[in-house]
């Protein structure tokens, strides 16, 4: 006869598979998902040994892990008086933890988008002031320039989309539940 403790135990590692197969349909990986799972379940911060010891990975593995979810913003490094190894936390507030994880990789975007406008007005600049152009090359250059700009207003667009979330307004017109 399985004990409560044994029960307990099968229903936060049922807890740590929903999270980490939701964090597998958010584009991050399972093995994020699990141990992000692993942290929010314990309830309190943990060491690359306690977290090597609970996904059977080894330390470098674990490491690389938690490096990605400190990226992520869904966890970060935290001080606890007396104890000197490294430990890391995650939020216990799903909702941040998905305006984290979202406006983390919207911002990645946003930054690899500024320098590919860089880069194209670059080129083109290159182009336009060391040939000498037809009709047909300076319309096919202002249709570039006009999809780089296009391109550029999206990506303002989802800066203050990011904006939106990281300032909390979201939840002023989709509020939580409670």
């Amino acid at each position: 006869m399985i004990g409560l403790s044994e029960s307990f135990e099968q229903i936060e590692s049922i807890f740590i598979d929903k999270i980490a197969d939701n964090m597998n349909t958010y584009g991050v990986s399972s093995t994020v998902g699990r141990v992000l799972g692993i942290i929010y379940m314990h309830r309190k911060p943990m060491t690359l040994s306690e977290l090597s010891e609970a996904t059977g990975m080894s330390k470098t593995r674990m490491s690389q892990v938690v490096r990605e979810m400190v990226e992520l913003n869904i966890a970060e490094k935290v001080f606890e008086k007396g104890i000197r190894k490294d430990l890391y936390n995650v939020e216990q507030d799903y909702y941040q933890t998905f305006v984290s994880l979202f406006t983390s990789n919207w911002q990645k975007a946003i930054q690899k988008n500024k320098q590919f406008e860089k880069k194209i007005k670059e080129e083109l600049h290159l182009i336009t002031s060391k040939k000498e152009l037809t009709a047909e090359d300076e319309l096919k250059i202002n249709e570039l320039l006009a999809e780089a700009k296009e391109w550029m207003e999206y990506y303002k667009w989802l800066a203050n989309l990011v904006e939106f979330f990281e300032s909390g307004e979201v939840f002023k017109h989709v509020p939580k539940p409670y």
